[in-house]
């Protein structure tokens, strides 16, 4: 094992020196191995950090929304129905929600109204407490001025700013209006028993599909969205964005490719000779081959580590600063927050798969040939 371990350290250290005389080439290549990589890592950690993170916040929602529905559109659903819903054995809470949009002309953006569910908030009529985003896309402070908005009625209506949302909570609350119930039916001119859906917390959540089929019997006409439909469905937005910052990659990836196939039809011409040098001084097959394989694994892992480095400090330091319009969207506001650190090692370990591994397998076959063939004919 010793003899074994001494004999690798030796190649790795001839390896180095060969890579060394011929650095231009090899930095170069290095750098454009490196982007690509870090092209295709940011698009992935991006995703995965927002999954993780939606995760996380959707944890928090209930188990169960239910939505009215006329004519297969969304409605307004009566007050009458929360009692229906908490009848239901197995159901903990059952509670209506106030939340719309508002299309706010002043900047084109659209704005979440919504009554707070957390009763801790106790909001007055004519306060409100905003997202981050509200305040940029209005190009203004809330220490010197209060928000005024039209309603539907055309009447201007101005609101308190109690506070605003912290940064560290802007993927939910970047366009995020916090009212009160008063305000919120007075603004959107709603009768008083009727909420925009209807919140339902379940004690056990392998009871939820019995329980919608129970309430489907009590409420046929409405809709039943459960969290993991909903989770389901970031999935595949994230999967999306994913998907289109990747096929933007895929001129350096098919450049990746052809490089790699250009790699295994042969060897330079000093590369041959180099070869051949060393068969004439004594070195065996697997010796050469054992050095080749030491050159493309260094410089495949090197560009991979690299790539991977520079993508993470990218995404969880600058915010994906480089592709953010794509990742994030193209929003008048949208969030401007830090991701929390997440690395999906599953990813990662398939972008190493699909950048390393044909790189470094693509050597063998040229190298095997002049490894294999005599010293002097591969010389000439």
């Amino acid at each position: 094992m010793k003899h074994w371990l001494r004999r690798q350290r030796y190649l790795a250290d001839f390896t180095l020196a060969a890579l060394a005389r011929r650095r231009v080439k090899n930095t170069g290549l290095i750098v454009i191995y490196s982007i690509i990589v870090f092209v295709l890592a940011s698009a992935m950690m991006f995703s995965a950090a927002l999954r993780h993170e939606a995760g996380t916040v959707l944890a928090k929602s209930p188990e169960l929304i239910v939505q009215q529905l006329v004519m297969g559109r969304h409605e307004m659903i009566p007050g009458s129905e929360i009692e229906k819903l908490a009848g239901i054995r197995g159901v903990a809470a059952v509670k209506g929600r106030l939340w719309g949009y508002f299309y706010d002309s002043v900047n084109g953006a659209n704005y979440t109204f919504m009554v707070p569910d957390d009763d801790s908030y106790d909001l007055q009529p004519g306060e409100a407490i905003l997202g981050e985003g509200i305040g940029k896309a209005r190009d203004f402070t809330w220490d010197t001025a209060p928000l005024f908005v039209t309603s539907l009625a055309g009447k201007m209506v101005k609101f308190t700013v109690r506070e605003t949302f912290a940064d560290d909570s802007a993927l939910l609350t970047a366009d995020l209006v916090l009212i009160s119930e008063a305000d919120f039916r007075s603004f959107f001119d709603l009768p008083p028993d009727v909420y925009t859906d209807i919140g339902v917390s379940i004690r056990n959540e392998r009871e939820i599909g019995t329980i919608v089929q129970k309430a489907q019997l009590v409420m046929p006409n409405a809709r039943f969205v459960t969290r993991s439909d909903i989770e389901r469905t970031y999935q595949r937005l994230f999967d999306w964005r994913e998907g289109l910052m990747t096929a933007l990659a895929a001129a350096g990836v098919l450049a990746f490719a052809i490089f790699a196939a250009e790699k295994a039809s042969g060897l330079s011409a000093e590369e041959a000779r180099e070869i051949g040098i060393l068969k004439a001084i004594g070195w065996d097959t697997g010796d050469v081959i054992a050095m080749k394989l030491w050159e493309g694994g260094l410089i495949s892992f090197g560009a991979f580590l690299a790539g991977t480095v520079f993508a993470y400090i990218h995404v969880f330091s600058f915010q994906a600063g480089l592709f953010e319009p794509i990742l994030k969207g193209w929003a008048v506001i949208y969030p401007d927050f830090a991701l929390a650190p997440y690395i999906d090692g599953l990813q990662l370990a398939t972008l190493f798969a699909i950048t390393v591994i044909p790189y470094t397998a693509a050597t063998l076959v040229p190298i095997w040939r002049a490894a294999t063939a005599d010293p002097d004919q591969v010389m000439r």
